[in-house]
Formats: C-alpha cells, structure tokens, sequence
C-alpha cells in the first residue's frame, strides 16, 4: 500500500545525491516523496489499484537502478514519470492479446479536442471511467492525452501502426462520451429521486 508522504520534502538534488551514496533512508525518503503521485500515473493504465502499485514497485526498482544516469536536465520527476510510464507499457504487452486493427482514413477531423475531456469532469470519475477502457484504448488514450506523444511515437511504443494508434484513440473517446454521458444521467436520476423525498 502507498501511502502520501508526510514528512517536509526534499530537494531532488539532495534525494539523489543521498540515494547515489547508497542510503536506505534517502533511497525510502525518495519513494515516499514520489510514490503516491507515480501511483496516480499508474492507476490510468491499469484496472485496478493493486495492479498500479505492482507497476509502481517494479518503476522504482529501475528508478533506483538507472540513477546515476540522470543527469539533471528537465525534472527529475518527468525523468521519474517516464520510467513509470514505460513500466505500464512493459506490464500491457505482457499480459495483453488485443490489438484491434481498426483502420481510420477519414475520422481525424471528428476527434474531440484533448482538453475537451480533461476539463469537464472530475478526476476521480475520470479514472474510473478510464480505467473501465478495453486495455488498448486505454493505453493509446493516456498516452495521447496525458503524456501527450503524437501517434508515430505511440505506435512505435506498442509496436503498431499510426492507423491503429489513431483508430484505438477515436474509439476510446466515443466510449468515454457514452460512459460519461451515462454517468451524467444516473447522477439526474439521483439528484430528482433525493428531491421527490
């Protein structure tokens, strides 16, 4: 279990500096100062909590590993991030089969605006909806919106083709239109049921 940090954080620069000189206290100051928000990226690639925090456990092994190779340009959590990111990556291939080849020539011009769905519901719900995605339209879509590669590098990330990688992102935002615009009427039928009482 992850929990959030409750202790004054530290300069990356220290963290690193600590852990690199083989501390088990930094190296357990670092995971607790990161842990809670890598398990947040997580979560969107997967089904399940405990299935995040697997993926979690496994990215801050090749974090610890892979330390000395940061060299301080951009963030250190970014650096941190994609490691995770390419962690969820790893864990899809091994335990996805689907692939769905959907080809898509004409539908670019109806895809939704990015932000259009990050904007308008909350966190929470956005999560689970996400979440509830078919594992290939899940990770296409977070990768698109979230880590916001472009298509040539999703497709190189999964080993598939633009098209697919397209396709998969326009068929996760017709799901989550539906999912969200049931969820926005359950939530009315609630709201009038409360009021009639």
């Amino acid at each position: 279990m992850i929990d959030k940090p409750s202790f004054l954080e530290l300069p990356d620069k220290e963290l690193i500096k600590g852990c690199l000189e083989g501390s088990p206290l930094f190296q357990r100051m670092l995971y607790k100062q990161f842990a809670a928000k890598m398990l947040f990226v997580c979560c969107r690639y997967t089904t399940n909590k405990e299935e995040a925090e697997d993926i979690v456990q496994e990215g801050f092994i090749t974090v610890f590993d892979k330390l000395s190779q940061f060299k301080g340009e951009g963030s250190f959590e970014g650096w941190i991030r994609r490691i995770m990111v390419n962690k969820a990556i790893e864990h899809y291939r091994k335990t996805s089969k689907i692939f769905p080849l959907v080809d898509i020539e004409d539908v670019q011009n109806e895809l939704v605006d990015a932000n259009d769905i990050r904007s308008n519901i909350a966190s929470e719900e956005l999560m689970e909806i996400i979440q509830s995605l078919p594992p290939m339209y899940k990770m296409v879509f977070n990768l698109y919106i979230f880590e916001e590669m472009n298509h040539k590098e999703i497709a190189e990330k999964l080993g598939i083709v633009e098209g697919t990688s397209k396709s998969n992102l326009f068929h996760a935002r017709i799901l989550l239109r539906k999912k969200l615009n049931h969820s926005l009427i359950a939530a009315k039928k609630r709201d009038y049921h409360e009021r009639q009482l």
